[in-house]
């Protein structure tokens, strides 16, 4: 069975538009986009386009790829400090002259609706409810929230290590909450033998960047499969796992496209408006 991310996104989209309506909010989101990589750019306007449909005002601030790091420094303090702004994201990735950490951590905690400031993936790590979770892993949870997988006491496989997906959601899947409670082993490029691990897991997360690399004879029976890969292949769109022979052996899978990419803008809005939110409810208890 498909699991129709774009579906789920668009009730989430739904809950964000009907919440900003009736807090009367007016959330704002700023994209930082250096250079012109092309990929880059088509993510920032699919990202403005949503922000459009529910309600968040988002403002596409582009710099050039020689940007220097005192300048966008100087811009990340700026935005820091400017009360329109709920949610600040830097598209990534970053020119290589750009120490990527250092950006990261220049952006308020608080505005940091992507989820990878070190305070807020320490707070995922601790189980703190108060921090962003990464917008990826947070929609994989979402996902089998909405399907009601079970998860607990389940074998999860996680293949990628990435802070951006694979230590996440390793991390969300064994943590003692609603759809988590897994057993989870992580595996990477450097682990042995992934087919048998692959075979012994009920829910596999496929977060490798290596195109159709998952096949049917590598899937437990009746498995959970969650394919995060995204890679342009020719004319086609796929993922890390072969989904056309994949979707016969697993009991639910996700497509790529439709699956977990929809989740993750959807859940940036939705950091977005818990930000905007939270914001209101202080200065409602300021005052």
């Amino acid at each position: 069975m498909d699991i129709d991310g774009k579906k789920v996104a668009l009730e989430i989209k739904e809950e964000i538009r009907q919440g900003i309506k009736a807090h009367k909010l007016v959330p704002g989101l700023a994209f930082v986009l250096i250079g012109e990589d092309p990929p880059s750019q088509t993510y920032v306007r699919m990202k403005e386009k949503a922000c459009h449909e529910v309600g968040i005002f988002s403002k596409k601030i582009e710099l050039p790829s020689n940007v220097s790091e005192k300048e966008l420094l100087t811009l990340l303090s700026s935005l820091n400090e400017d009360p329109k702004y709920h949610g600040i994201l830097v598209q990534m990735p970053l020119p290589k002259h750009l120490d990527t950490l250092k950006i990261l951590t220049a952006i308020d905690p608080a505005k940091d609706v992507d989820g990878f400031h070190p305070l807020n993936i320490g707070k995922m790590v601790v189980g703190d409810p108060t921090g962003f979770l990464p917008c990826t892993p947070f929609g994989i949870i979402k996902l089998l929230e909405a399907y009601k997988i079970k998860t607990e006491g389940k074998e999860a496989l996680v293949l990628g290590r990435s802070l951006i997906v694979g230590r996440p959601i390793a991390h969300l899947l064994s943590q003692k909450a609603p759809f988590g409670n897994a057993t989870v082993t992580l595996a990477h490029s450097h682990s042995k033998d992934l087919k048998a691990l692959c075979k012994q897991a009920d829910i596999l997360v496929a977060a490798m960047g290596n195109p159709l690399s998952i096949t049917a004879d590598m899937v437990k029976p009746g498995a959970v499969v969650i394919d995060v890969g995204i890679t342009r292949k020719e004319t086609k769109i796929v993922g890390d796992v072969d989904y056309e022979n994949v979707s016969k052996v697993a009991s639910y899978i996700t497509p790529v496209p439709g699956g977990v990419g929809p989740m993750t803008i959807a859940m940036l809005l939705y950091n977005t408006y818990l930000s905007a939110k939270s914001h209101s409810e202080k200065l409602l208890y300021r005052e």
